[in-house]
């Protein structure tokens, strides 16, 4: 049984891997219309893509908002750091040619009861449809799902860390 389970994990990494094979991590800097996603802000991805030369208009649908209160009002530190990122882009729209907007509805009790089987990302989605935008993500099922609907893709993977492997001795160091 443990032979299979590990088979399994190969078998869903190899799946995965085929995946990310097909998406777009280069930034288009002629490109004007972003739409962010949750995974992008609260992986800090937005000014590092800024100072990379993106410019344009950046569109933040209220359901990423919602979302990122949701997780604040939950404790979630994630839910801080996507609302401190988002702050922080009204500090770099005077300093870059980006402008910042916030659009679309923000979930009822429909989305967010499903928000696990993609109601709120499908939100998220139509919104970079309807706006002829790049969606920029970290999840890729979002990222696949949008290219499904012949959305642009900007595809950033979240960086693993990984923790420190300790050596037996290290305990009796402290």
């Amino acid at each position: 049984m443990i032979k299979r389970k590990h088979k399994n994990q190969s078998r869903s990494q190899r799946l995965k891997s085929n995946a990310r094979r097909t998406l777009t991590k280069k930034l288009d800097k002629t490109k004007q219309n972003y739409v962010v996603d949750t995974s992008a802000i609260i992986n800090r991805f937005l000014a590092k893509l800024i100072e990379q030369g993106l410019i344009g208009r950046i569109i933040i649908p209220d359901a990423v908002v919602a979302e990122l209160e949701n997780l604040a009002n939950k404790g979630n530190e994630a839910g801080f750091i996507g609302l401190d990122e988002i702050a922080d882009l009204h500090k770099l729209k005077n300093k870059y040619k980006i402008s910042v907007e916030f659009q679309g509805p923000r979930p009822d009790i429909k989305h967010i009861k499903y928000a696990k089987s993609g109601e709120i990302d499908a939100l998220i989605r139509h919104l970079a449809f309807k706006n002829k935008a790049t969606l920029v993500t970290a999840d890729l099922i979002q990222a696949k799902s949008a290219q499904a609907y012949g959305i642009e893709v900007l595809f950033l993977r979240p960086k693993i860390i990984k923790p420190k492997k300790r050596r037996f001795l290290d305990f009796f160091r402290r």
